[in-house]
């Protein structure tokens, strides 16, 4: 819970380049930066960014602790649901960021229009909306 009392779900994404990978998210979701916090060595140790009010964490990955980005092994196992009011225009401005088409957008007679892209860090996400 957050200190409002409100449970949310925040996912969190290991990435390689911190500031490269917020640039795109500012770009392709229109995501906002809300804090980030540096390592030593200037990385990104946790970057706190928001899209339409939906919380997601960046970390730089930390090889020692098993937290690594996708592009340590050219795959992910997660997709990241992000529902928006038109899947169209979402998909591209964010194919134009960078993100490379997974399946197109169209709609499905369970009521939903999806497309998937993978960003350029291997984080794949499911643009969808009711319709």
């Amino acid at each position: 819970m957050d200190k409002t009392g409100e449970t949310f779900f925040a996912p969190q994404l290991y990435i390689r380049n911190g500031v490269r990978d917020i640039s795109f998210y500012e770009k392709a979701f229109g995501a906002v930066e809300l804090q980030r916090w540096t390592n030593d060595d200037g990385t990104v140790h946790v970057a706190e960014l928001s899209i339409e009010g939906a919380l997601f964490h960046l970390h730089e990955e930390v090889s020692r602790v098993s937290q690594f980005s996708p592009e340590k092994f050219n795959g992910t196992t997660t997709l990241i649901g992000l529902f928006v009011p038109d899947v169209d225009t979402v998909m591209d401005r964010a194919i134009a960021a960078g993100a490379t088409v997974i399946s197109p957008a169209q709609s499905y007679d369970y009521g939903y229009r999806q497309g998937e892209i993978q960003d350029p860090f291997g984080h794949q996400w499911m643009i969808e909306m009711k319709i």
